[in-house]
């Protein structure tokens, strides 16, 4: 009985043989050698922020918003009726499947596009949400080695 429970237990932690997580620090070092830190005045931990509520720090994901009618791609779900592919506008000049890359290059160059817009970070509501005025940023970037 005690095992079952913990096997069942084990098969929720165990995280997907198709999930590409990457780790805090790994996010920040890679957003910051891309040149996100201060772009367009936002630190780096607004960055690694809302990259965590957005995707969770997976480069790979792909989100399905079927109630507001768009799929969200990589580690800052662009909309990719906006951003990215054949269809929509595609703003940022790019495949979406190109932001789901774990190197991240084609996903910041989307970023920076993005955030020079007038709504800066705010075109991302989970920012505004969760990161905007949060007064603990700095804990996105503790331990971290950039």
């Amino acid at each position: 009985m005690k095992a079952s429970v913990v096997l069942s237990l084990l098969g929720y932690l165990v995280v997907p043989s198709g999930a590409y997580i990457l780790g805090r620090c790994t996010v920040a070092k890679k957003l910051h050698d891309g040149g996100l830190d201060y772009f367009e005045g936002y630190s780096l931990e607004n960055w690694v922020c809302l990259a965590y509520f957005e995707s969770k720090f997976n480069p790979m994901a792909i989100y399905e918003n079927t109630r507001e009618g768009y799929t969200g791609f990589g580690l800052f779900q662009m909309r990719g009726s906006d951003w990215c592919g054949d269809h929509g506008r595609n703003r940022c000049h790019m495949s979406c499947s190109a932001l789901l890359n774990p190197n991240l290059e084609k996903t910041i160059k989307c970023a920076k596009t993005i955030v020079k817009g007038k709504e800066g970070m705010g075109a991302w509501p989970t920012w505004s949400r969760y990161c905007q005025y949060s007064d603990t940023l700095a804990r996105w970037l503790d331990g971290c080695k950039l």
